[in-house]
């Protein structure tokens, strides 16, 4: 959103004045995956938000399967890159829109230059993707952050001097500190796309809190392009935690706003379980609304006249609310599909 430049996946556009787009990274090597698996829950995390997903391009084993889910996907798919340049080649006759590598460990100079090539005569977008961990030796002894930024020029200069610019640049570390300081020096030194995120941040709770640090911080500041927040656990978490960081900075409108308390002595309806089986589904609806899911009486009414739909129950009864007002009472176990069709009449 906030760079000059637009870089071109296939025919989505991230930078310029094009809204933040959310990525993750499918969980399963791909010739060991099932496609049509692959494409549900690729259409799954696309009705969640998901606008781009990468995946892991480890040998000519994926082949086959890499070129049918490109085929299939309905958004761009991006091959991860590691050590065989020759790989990167082949994910880009596959179909890849799009390819992350790190020259760093691609080998010679000459090698990034053949996958330049490629990516040129298949209309490809590159991004530069450089970790903390995967730094060339600093004979300099700069820092951390300014070692990843003039790393990154150097490799973003080599593909310009080959007549290259559908590029993206991603600097990433643990340290969201490290992340937040790299990512504001490229930010000046460059105008290209920059994919933001903080690596191996953890499971769900650390690696919430630390991404939301880093990514609100550079994204309130105009910095960002795309982002990821990497969770040890489930995609359609990395993709959930994302969305809910831009809608929470106003910089994406729309979709369905969950409320729900947490759990106490008072609760008489499991509001965690009920919302563990249905959030995902909820999630991927196309409805700008506002859901509450209560687990007592104390705030479940007042939740409820703020909510679109409220649910609410004690027992095996529960009470689904409609603007406030007592829609029905069933029993749990028709709570969810009574829920459900109410909301898709809205």
């Amino acid at each position: 959103m906030f760079s000059k430049r637009v870089a071109m996946i296939k025919d989505l556009s991230i930078g310029g004045n094009n809204p933040i787009r959310v990525q993750t990274m499918y969980d399963s090597q791909i010739c060991d995956t099932d496609v049509d698996e692959v494409i549900r829950r690729i259409k799954l995390l696309a009705a969640m938000g998901c606008d781009i997903i990468r995946f892991s391009y480890v040998s000519s084993k994926d082949k086959d399967n890499f070129t049918k889910i490109c085929q299939l996907s309905p958004i761009p798919i991006v091959a991860d890159i590691h050590f065989d340049y020759k790989l990167a080649i082949e994910a880009l006759k596959c179909g890849a829109p799009k390819i992350r590598i790190n020259p760093g460990n691609i080998g010679p100079k000459w090698k990034s230059e053949e996958v330049i090539k490629a990516a040129k005569d298949y209309n490809a977008a590159v991004r530069i993707g450089l970790n903390s961990g995967s730094l060339p030796h600093n004979d300099k002894n700069l820092d951390t952050p300014t070692l990843m930024v003039d790393t990154a020029l150097e490799y973003l200069s080599w593909f310009e001097a080959w007549g290259f610019d559908n590029s993206v640049i991603s600097l990433k570390a643990s340290d969201p500190e490290i992340t937040l300081e790299a990512n504001r020096k490229l930010s000046k030194m460059c105008d290209y796309p920059i994919h933001i995120g903080v690596t191996e941040a953890g499971g769900i709770v650390t690696s919430c809190i630390r991404s939301t640090w880093a990514l609100g911080n550079l994204l309130k500041e105009g910095i960002g392009d795309t982002i990821r927040v990497s969770i040890t656990g489930s995609i359609e978490a990395e993709v959930q935690a994302a969305v809910e960081i831009l809608r929470t900075l106003g910089l994406r409108k729309g979709g369905v706003r969950i409320v729900s308390c947490p759990r106490c002595g008072r609760h008489s309806f499991d509001s965690q379980g009920f919302l563990n089986k249905i959030e995902n589904r909820l999630l991927s609806l196309n409805k700008d609304i506002t859901v509450a899911i209560m687990g007592c009486q104390v705030n479940g009414p007042g939740e409820a006249k703020n909510a679109d739909v409220a649910i609410t129950g004690i027992g095996n009864s529960t009470f689904i609310y409609r603007n406030g007002e007592l829609f029905k009472k069933v029993t749990f176990d028709d709570a969810e599909k009574v829920l459900f069709d109410l909301i898709e009449e809205l």
